[in-house]
């Protein structure tokens, strides 16, 4: 079956009213995790709850554009505060994950050098949680959940905004879902220009902290393109796969920093050196190798965004996305579908 046939096509415009169900779901998702959470031995909660964070808060900025209402804003401020306050929690897990991992291995060298991590990781997530879940409940998620669901009720129209184009301000008049459907269309016309200008940026000074904001925009774009996705969009699943690709080895990367970060933070303790002194210079050996690792994914990802034809049918597909929405709105809004994932280049 072609590409362009495995997934239903969406009419333009985009139905509102449908992201909004989509976002009332996610929410029910989203807070529904708080109690696994709070239990401290779930890592996939966890993991599961931040991603919801950060796709009610892209629907969220889809629904309410900037400047978004008041209460609006300061909702969208605690979920993201709830995200954050897991992070250290999740760092944690992520690494005694692959520390289980290497240890589980019937031969493996600098077997102490893994223990002592392993031990130190523990300690460091204990912390973190009993810090973290006393930040968690102060931000009252339940609360949090009634009043956001009643401004996810369907209005008649969408709010309005001051500082809206002129072409935004006729479309709310004449159709809410054309409007939702510009400003779809601006959402990902930013977040793509921001990942290509970080991708550029990053071939160029080939450093962490560029890499860092690749990964920053490549998230940004994913939780967009899901959003997408979630209409039924064609050719957005196999976009999906292209960008998560992509996430996953800039994840590989990441992990590898925060491990030697953290072994590091280890080893500057001064009772590690002045009781365990021969075991840093063990960990320190292990960071050197774990350096050269980072390199090769460093190099991997230089290859995949400049000559990967996989990379390039994705940034194929956010073009004819946006060239069909520029195409629909010469058309004054009449039918159309939107377009499917392009064909291997041969």
């Amino acid at each position: 079956m072609p590409l362009e046939r495995r997934t239903k096509q969406a009419n333009l415009p985009f139905p509102r009213d449908g992201m909004l169900g989509i976002a009332r779901r996610q929410l029910d998702q989203f807070v529904s995790l708080e109690s696994k959470v709070l239990k401290g031995d779930n890592p996939e909660a966890i993991h599961d709850i931040r991603v919801a964070s950060r796709r009610l808060q892209q629907l969220l900025d889809l629904l309410y554009p900037a400047p978004p209402p008041p209460k609006v804003r300061k909702l969208r401020r605690t979920i993201r505060r709830s995200r954050r306050v897991l992070s250290e929690i999740r760092n944690c897990d992520v690494l005694l994950d692959r520390v289980e991992r290497v240890l589980a291995r019937k031969q493996t060298a600098r077997r102490e050098v893994w223990e002592a991590f392993q031990d130190y990781l523990r300690e460091q997530r204990e912390r973190s949680f009993l810090k973290a879940s006393r930040r968690l409940s102060r931000l009252h998620l339940p609360a949090l959940y009634l009043r956001l669901k009643e401004h996810l009720r369907s209005p008649s129209k969408l709010p309005s905004h001051p500082d809206l184009p002129a072409s935004e301000t006729a479309a709310a008049v004449g159709d809410d879902n054309e409007l939702f459907r510009s400003r779809v269309d601006k959402a990902l016309q930013e977040t793509w220009s921001s990942l290509e200008t970080c991708i550029g940026e990053a071939q160029e000074k080939r450093s962490a902290a560029a890499l860092h904001a690749v990964r920053i925009a490549a998230k940004k774009v994913r939780y967009l393109m899901e959003a997408i996705h979630e209409l039924d969009v064609s050719g957005s699943d196999q976009a999906l796969t292209c960008l998560r690709h992509l996430q996953r080895h800039l994840g590989d990367w990441h992990d590898l920093e925060v491990l030697e970060q953290m072994m590091l933070e280890m080893v500057a303790r001064p009772e590690f050196l002045q009781e365990r002194l021969q075991l840093a210079m063990e960990v320190e050996r292990l960071v050197l190798r774990n350096r050269r690792n980072k390199k090769s994914y460093e190099e991997k990802f230089y290859q995949m965004t400049r000559n990967s034809e996989e990379w390039q049918q994705l940034t194929d597909w956010v073009q004819n996305f946006l060239s069909t929405s520029s195409a629909h709105s010469r058309r004054g809004g009449k039918e159309d579908h939107s377009p499917g994932f392009p064909p291997a280049r041969t």
